[in-house]
């Protein structure tokens, strides 16, 4: 297999495949790890996420998830599925509504709501649930390439 044939099978759905309505989501349950090894990467070591003594003296009463955390579950979906590799980000507004604890699974949710084809964006509403309830709503604006052309 062709280097170039490798390539095309990396890639996401170009500009011209998407629909205004196409969706698309990704899961997972939030453990103690996930929250130590986002505290690390991003720096964020905040005690309400990371130590219970603090936390309980806290609003929540426990520790809770970074928010970003769950908002990185939407760069998962851009990134892998929707528009997915090739994909980039312009821009995402995020408002959190509720916090997630440890054990909760945080599924983020995208769907496509307007295309601007001559721009090449794609605006998503954003979503990330715990069951039904929404805990975090945005809105992100994707820039996807186009089909190549053959030669």
């Amino acid at each position: 297999m062709s280097e170039q044939d490798v390539l095309a099978g990396m890639h996401g759905y170009y500009l011209e495949d998407l629909k205004v309505g196409m969706m698309a989501s990704f899961g997972k349950t939030i453990t103690e790890a996930d929250i130590a090894a986002f505290a690390g990467v991003s720096g964020d070591t905040n005690p309400i996420h990371l130590h219970e003594g603090f936390a309980k003296t806290s609003r929540f009463g426990h520790r809770i998830a970074h928010g970003m955390l769950s908002a990185s579950f939407i760069s998962t979906v851009v990134g892998t599925k929707l528009p997915g590799p090739g994909s980039i980000y312009v821009s995402q507004s995020l408002e959190f509504k509720a916090p997630v604890s440890i054990g909760e699974t945080v599924t983020a949710v995208c769907e496509i709501v307007e295309i601007v084809v001559e721009r090449r964006r794609v605006r998503l509403k954003t979503e990330c649930r715990r069951g039904e309830d929404v805990v975090l709503a945005g809105e992100a604006v994707v820039m996807v390439p186009r089909r190549p052309t053959k030669s």
